[in-house]
């Protein structure tokens, strides 16, 4: 008994290990994929529509992503020490904001801020990746993400998007606020993940 065990454990072991080396992608024609026609909106105008029509919202400013968390009563939350560098002074001295996540008192935080890899414009769809995200709980557990987005980091479309990924083993794209739905068809949000997904878009 004991022997398969291990045997059945060894598989499982050999199935978990990292590849010697990354496989390619598959080829395929990058024209059928597209949605998002050359002469369509800015890339930003794009993303807005599409990210707002899943229930994501969208900053350009600092000072309006702070008045929103006041407003709405988000007022503690965690975020990316670079990022909070960057954008302390603009945000309202009612927040208390810190830069470490404390998997003990989850239920303390109502917001995370970390920075977004990238952003689709076609698909209206974030970009996290182990690299550029400083915690991965951080960005999943409170029931507010902030994902901040340079716009040299805003690609046209899912072909432009799949050639910026790298070598990260674990890409994650966030299109809106998490969602599930039951057997009856019932849209529910914010159930295994954030109930607001924000993205801020800084130069």
């Amino acid at each position: 008994m004991s022997e398969q065990r291990e045997k059945v454990l060894g598989r499982v072991r050999d199935a978990l290990a990292p590849l010697p080396e990354r496989a390619a992608y598959p080829d395929y024609d990058p024209a059928m994929t597209l949605t998002y026609p050359q002469d369509g909106p800015s890339p930003w105008v794009r993303f807005k529509s599409m990210f707002t029509a899943v229930h994501g919202r969208t900053f350009e400013s600092v000072a309006d992503l702070g008045a929103w968390l006041v407003e709405s009563q988000y007022l503690k939350g965690c975020c990316d020490p670079d990022l909070l560098d960057l954008l302390r002074d603009d945000l309202p001295h009612q927040l208390e904001i810190g830069t470490v996540f404390d998997r003990n008192r989850i239920d303390d935080f109502t917001f995370g801020i970390s920075r977004a890899r990238g952003a689709i414009a076609e698909s209206g769809s974030l970009v996290l990746d182990d690299a550029t995200t400083w915690s991965r709980l951080a960005a999943l557990a409170p029931w507010v993400h902030i994902a901040v987005l340079h716009r040299a980091d805003l690609w046209r479309d899912i072909p432009t998007a799949i050639t910026h990924f790298g070598d990260d083993p674990n890409i994650i794209w966030v299109t809106g606020p998490s969602k599930t739905a039951d057997v009856e068809g019932i849209l529910i949000e914010g159930v295994h993940g954030p109930g607001e997904q924000v993205c801020l878009l800084i130069d």
